[in-house]
This record gives C-alpha cells, sequence and structure tokens, in this order.
C-alpha cells in the first residue's frame, strides 16, 4: 500500500513539473529579419516581416523595428503562410479507441444542428504536436449519419473554442454510397441497393422538408422551432456551405445529378478520392473539391499503386479548384507530406502549396484573413530552414494569429527528456 501511495505522489509530482516544462505563447509586435518570403499570392521575395496586432502590418526591406519589438533573425530561413487542412476531427476526438474522449459522432442519421465547435478541446494534447508542423488552421467536423451536423473552422491557438473559431461553418452531408464500404462488407447486390435507395429516401425527404420549413420561414408562418430545420434553412437558401463527402465515380456522378436541381447551393466536394476518373464532369459542374488523404492506398483493386497521389494534381490541372485535407485526428501534422506527395506526383510544389493555404481560404471565404502572406491578413504564419513538404526540414518559428506560440508538444517534450536523461534511479 505504502509502495503504491508513493508511486501516486511520483506520478503527480511529475505531472506538475511537466505542466511547469510548457512555455506560454507571446503576444506583441514581432520583427522578422531577412528572410525569404513565400507569399503564395505574390511569388517569393527577400524580405523583412513586420507583425502587431495580431497582423501582418508590412512587409518589405530594411524595416525598422518599432520600440518594444523583438527581432528575429532569420536570414537564410523560408517564411510561409501556415497550412490550412480542409478536413478533419481534431479538438473532437483525442483517443481513438477510448470512446469517452470522442465527441464527434452523434446517435442517428439527421443532426445537421449539432455544430462541431462546441465539442472542440482546445487543451488537446494533439493541438501543439498538428501545430509545430506548420499546420495554423483546420475544420474540425462531424463524423457518422446522412447529415451528422456543422463543422467549423478553427485557429490552432486559443483556451476557448470561440476564441479559435475563424469564420467558416458548413453542413456535412456524407452522400449515400452505392457500393460496398470495405472488402469486410458481405452484403448482397440487392441489399446494397436496397440500402442505398432507402438513404437517398432519407436525404430527399429531409431536404424537401428543409425547403418547405425555408418557405414557411420566409413568409412567417412557421408556428414551432425545429432546430434541425433551423440548422438547415441556411444551407438551402445558399447562404452556408454544403459540404458533401462522395469518393466513388459512381457516386460522385450520383451526386452532380442529384445537385442539378438545387441551383442556388453553395457546394464543397469533399473526399472525391476518384475524382481522376471524372474530371470531365467535376470541371462542368465547378464546385470546388477539397480531397484526401493523399497518402492512402487506392480504393480499387485495379486502380494503379499511385492513384491517390496523382488525384489531386489530374483534377487540378482539369481547371478544378483543389484543396487538401488530412482527414485524420492524431496525424493532422501531415497536412505537408500529403500536399508534398501531390506535388510529386504531378500537382507541383507550387500548387500543391496554394493547395493547403490560399486555396482552402477561399473556399472556406476567408482569404482576406488567411492563406497567404499579405499586408493586412492574419499573422499566422511559421519559419523553417528549408521546404516544408520536406520530412528533414525544421520550423524554427511559428505564429498563429500574431501569437508566437512555442514550437513545443507532448512529442518535444519527450524528446528532449530522453535525450539528455540523467542515468537512472539508483536504489537506496
Amino acid at each position: 500500500m505504502r509502495l503504491y501511495i508513493n508511486v501516486v505522489i511520483a506520478f503527480l509530482c511529475a505531472n506538475v513539473i511537466w505542466a511547469q516544462q510548457i512555455q506560454k505563447s507571446e503576444y506583441g509586435t514581432f520583427l522578422l529579419s531577412g528572410g525569404t518570403v513565400h507569399t503564395v499570392t505574390n511569388g517569393n521575395i527577400e524580405a523583412d516581416v513586420l507583425i502587431s496586432d495580431g497582423k501582418i502590418t508590412s512587409i518589405g526591406t530594411n524595416i525598422t523595428a518599432p520600440s518594444g519589438a523583438k527581432v528575429i533573425d532569420v536570414a537564410g530561413k523560408h517564411i510561409y503562410p501556415g497550412m490550412i487542412d480542409g478536413g478533419t476531427r481534431l479538438g473532437i476526438v483525442e483517443i481513438g479507441a477510448v470512446s469517452l474522449t470522442n465527441d464527434d459522432n452523434e446517435v442517428g442519421d439527421i443532426n445537421p444542428h449539432v455544430e462541431a465547435l462546441t465539442a472542440v478541446n482546445p487543451s488537446s494534447v494533439l493541438i501543439p504536436v498538428t501545430r509545430v508542423s506548420g499546420v495554423t488552421t483546420v475544420l474540425t467536423k462531424p463524423t457518422g449519419g446522412v447529415l451528422p451536423g456543422t463543422s467549423s473552422l478553427i485557429s490552432l491557438v486559443g483556451y476557448t473554442p470561440e476564441q479559435m473559431y475563424s469564420g467558416f461553418d458548413g453542413l456535412i452531408m456524407n452522400f449515400p454510397s452505392s457500393g460496398r464500404r470495405g472488402w469486410w462488407d458481405r452484403r448482397s447486390d440487392e441489399d446494397i441497393k436496397k440500402d442505398f435507395d432507402k438513404r437517398m429516401k432519407t436525404v430527399n425527404d429531409i431536404w424537401k422538408k428543409a425547403e418547405a420549413y425555408a418557405r414557411m420561414n420566409a413568409e412567417q408562418s412557421v408556428a414551432d422551432y425545429n432546430p434541425e430545420m433551423e440548422a438547415m434553412k441556411p444551407v438551402v437558401e445558399g447562404k452556408r456551405t454544403l459540404m458533401m463527402e462522395v469518393n466513388s465515380k459512381k457516386d460522385i456522378l450520383a451526386a452532380l445529378e442529384w445537385l442539378k436541381e438545387k441551383k442556388d447551393l453553395k457546394v464543397v466536394l469533399t473526399g472525391v478520392a476518384e475524382g481522376y476518373r471524372v474530371v470531365d464532369e467535376l470541371k462542368e459542374a465547378g464546385y470546388p473539391v477539397i480531397t484526401g488523404p493523399i497518402l492512402s492506398v487506392p480504393g480499387r483493386a485495379e486502380a494503379a499503386y499511385d492513384a491517390s497521389y496523382t488525384n489531386p494534381g489530374m483534377m487540378q490541372k482539369a481547371g478544378i479548384k483543389v484543396a487538401i485535407r488530412t482527414n485524420e485526428t492524431e496525424n493532422v501534422r501531415n497536412l505537408p507530406f500529403n500536399a508534398g506527395f501531390a506535388a510529386a506526383y504531378g500537382m507541383g510544389i507550387e500548387e500543391a502549396l496554394k493547395a493547403v493555404t490560399i486555396v482552402p481560404a477561399e473556399i472556406f471565404g476567408v482569404a482576406d484573413q488567411y492563406g497567404s502572406i499579405e499586408e493586412g491578413k492574419m499573422a499566422s504564419l511559421f519559419v523553417s530552414d528549408g521546404d516544408p513538404f520536406e520530412t528533414k526540414t525544421q520550423i524554427t518559428d511559428l505564429f498563429i494569429n500574431g501569437w508566437k506560440v512555442p514550437i513545443e508538444s507532448r512529442h518535444t517534450l519527450l524528446y528532449d527528456e530522453f535525450l539528455d536523461r540523467s542515468p537512472g534511479l539508483e536504489k537506496e
């Protein structure tokens, strides 16, 4: 019993010491002096970048540091805009195998009123792990069901979800799949068709109900408040984005056909794993695409081994607006490497960089604040010693909404602890 108590006390003390090791973010005026600025929208330039009041206030050569500014010498280094992941479960799932830490999936098929933002845990240990890779902003989204809820764009700094919110919400729709869910799916073809027809009926019924609710609301004839319909009302009116998850060729074509009758919707297609098979149809439809994960295997046995790698580049070269996502929780940190594979397999470095910066910012309607290094935009950027798509590259400085965030996470703390550890404790 005494040994057990000693172990508990040691554990608690260790956690107190561990917590004290974590540095605080700084807010103030900073001058990044002498780096190569990858603006994304206006080419690459050798310049200084001045940050104050949370924003990029000046870009140029030989900028004089204001009184009280902290000067950071970044000569020989590179300044990039913070990367944006267009689809994650970051902040709403902590440990996939522990159900009590998962808040991404509600009971039932129809939950449009469920908002991911309300479930975000700003203290998630996965957030520092993600942002030290240069990912500063992510879309966090609910899962499960036909309409699992509403996603939100968040910046990876803040003590509350409201502080993290970055100006975009989108209703998630998992468009019914007409195929097998995977190799483990043993349903008959007849059962698969029945299930697809049933789910399509659910989609059509709820949509008709939402359209009727919106009309009655416009006529001020709605008697009772309905949270589901209130959440769908701005979507059917074209005031909020519908983010439609669809992946196989057959399902993409079915989704595009379904959307033809709904002219006023703001739509973003997500997933789109087989977009390379229907580039002409996607181009004609004109909807932007958020695709990924790129670090993935093909969805069908007969596909080329690199189908997932080449998919974003093929769509982008066809004239489709393409952003990249990880669709991850623990490994959102791998966004730059997803983009790196897309770059190597046809997309090119410049377009792949845009696909994780300015393009998602444009899709989410926040390009006036995020996605590139321009005067007046939020200071969400990072400094690195090389190409961020290269695994050997180290990020040396990180800013999110003007906060200088320490390059520190649970991983770095463990690395430092065991790299310079003292000899093991000796018995008395």
